[in-house]
């Protein structure tokens, strides 16, 4: 039920921003979707037209930035190396405007660091990593679900979320640098043999 007198949300964004507040103020786990509704001023129906569910808040437009993530690697000229064009790729899914870094620290707190929204981060890591080891396929000759690309997918996402552990530990680091320098690490791992082996 509205509030009267309260403004009502009217967009995905504004509903998101309402939710990370009472988060803050109440804990994730003790905020419901009621509260949540209750506090955009919409009802409980209008809530699941923005979001499937409360877990699904802190993921805004995922969907929309992995699309953009594929595009941009389909889009990658074929002389640029393997491990730079996905350190490319990645440095540009995570880059946050100045003004939205606050909001994203809290949205990857709460990401990483509540242990129910961890357990439900796995379909949408799984689907970051296909589109990964989907390029990585295109490039090399392998299939996706070979063990060299999903390798390459897994080690990929492994670098992101431990760039982006150091940066919540780290309130004056640099995303973009720290996922930089994983990316340049792990890329030195591989001497451009990958697709040589069996399938």
């Amino acid at each position: 039920m509205s509030h009267p007198g309260r403004k009502r949300v009217t967009s995905r964004a504004e509903l998101e921003h309402t939710a990370f507040a009472l988060f803050a103020a109440r804990g994730f786990e003790q905020t419901t979707v009621d509260e949540i509704a209750a506090a955009a001023g919409i009802g409980r129906r209008t809530f699941f037209r923005y979001f499937p569910s409360k877990n699904d808040v802190p993921w805004g437009a995922f969907e929309v930035e992995l699309d953009r993530m594929r595009v941009r690697l389909k889009a990658c000229p074929p002389e640029v190396p393997l491990m730079d064009a996905i350190r490319l790729a990645l440095i540009d899914f995570n880059r946050v405007a100045p003004e939205q870094v606050p909001l994203h620290r809290r949205r990857m707190e709460l990401i990483l660091r509540v242990p129910t929204l961890f357990a439900h981060s796995t379909l949408r890591f799984t689907a970051w990593r296909q589109v990964v080891a989907g390029f990585v396929g295109e490039r090399t000759g392998l299939r996706p679900d070979d063990l060299a690309s999903q390798a390459v997918a897994h080690a990929v996402l492994g670098v992101a979320v431990a760039g982006y552990e150091h940066w919540l530990d780290d309130a004056s680091a640099d995303l973009g640098a720290l996922l930089d320098d994983g990316m340049r690490q792990l890329g030195a791992a591989f001497d451009g043999s990958l697709g040589s082996g069996s399938r």
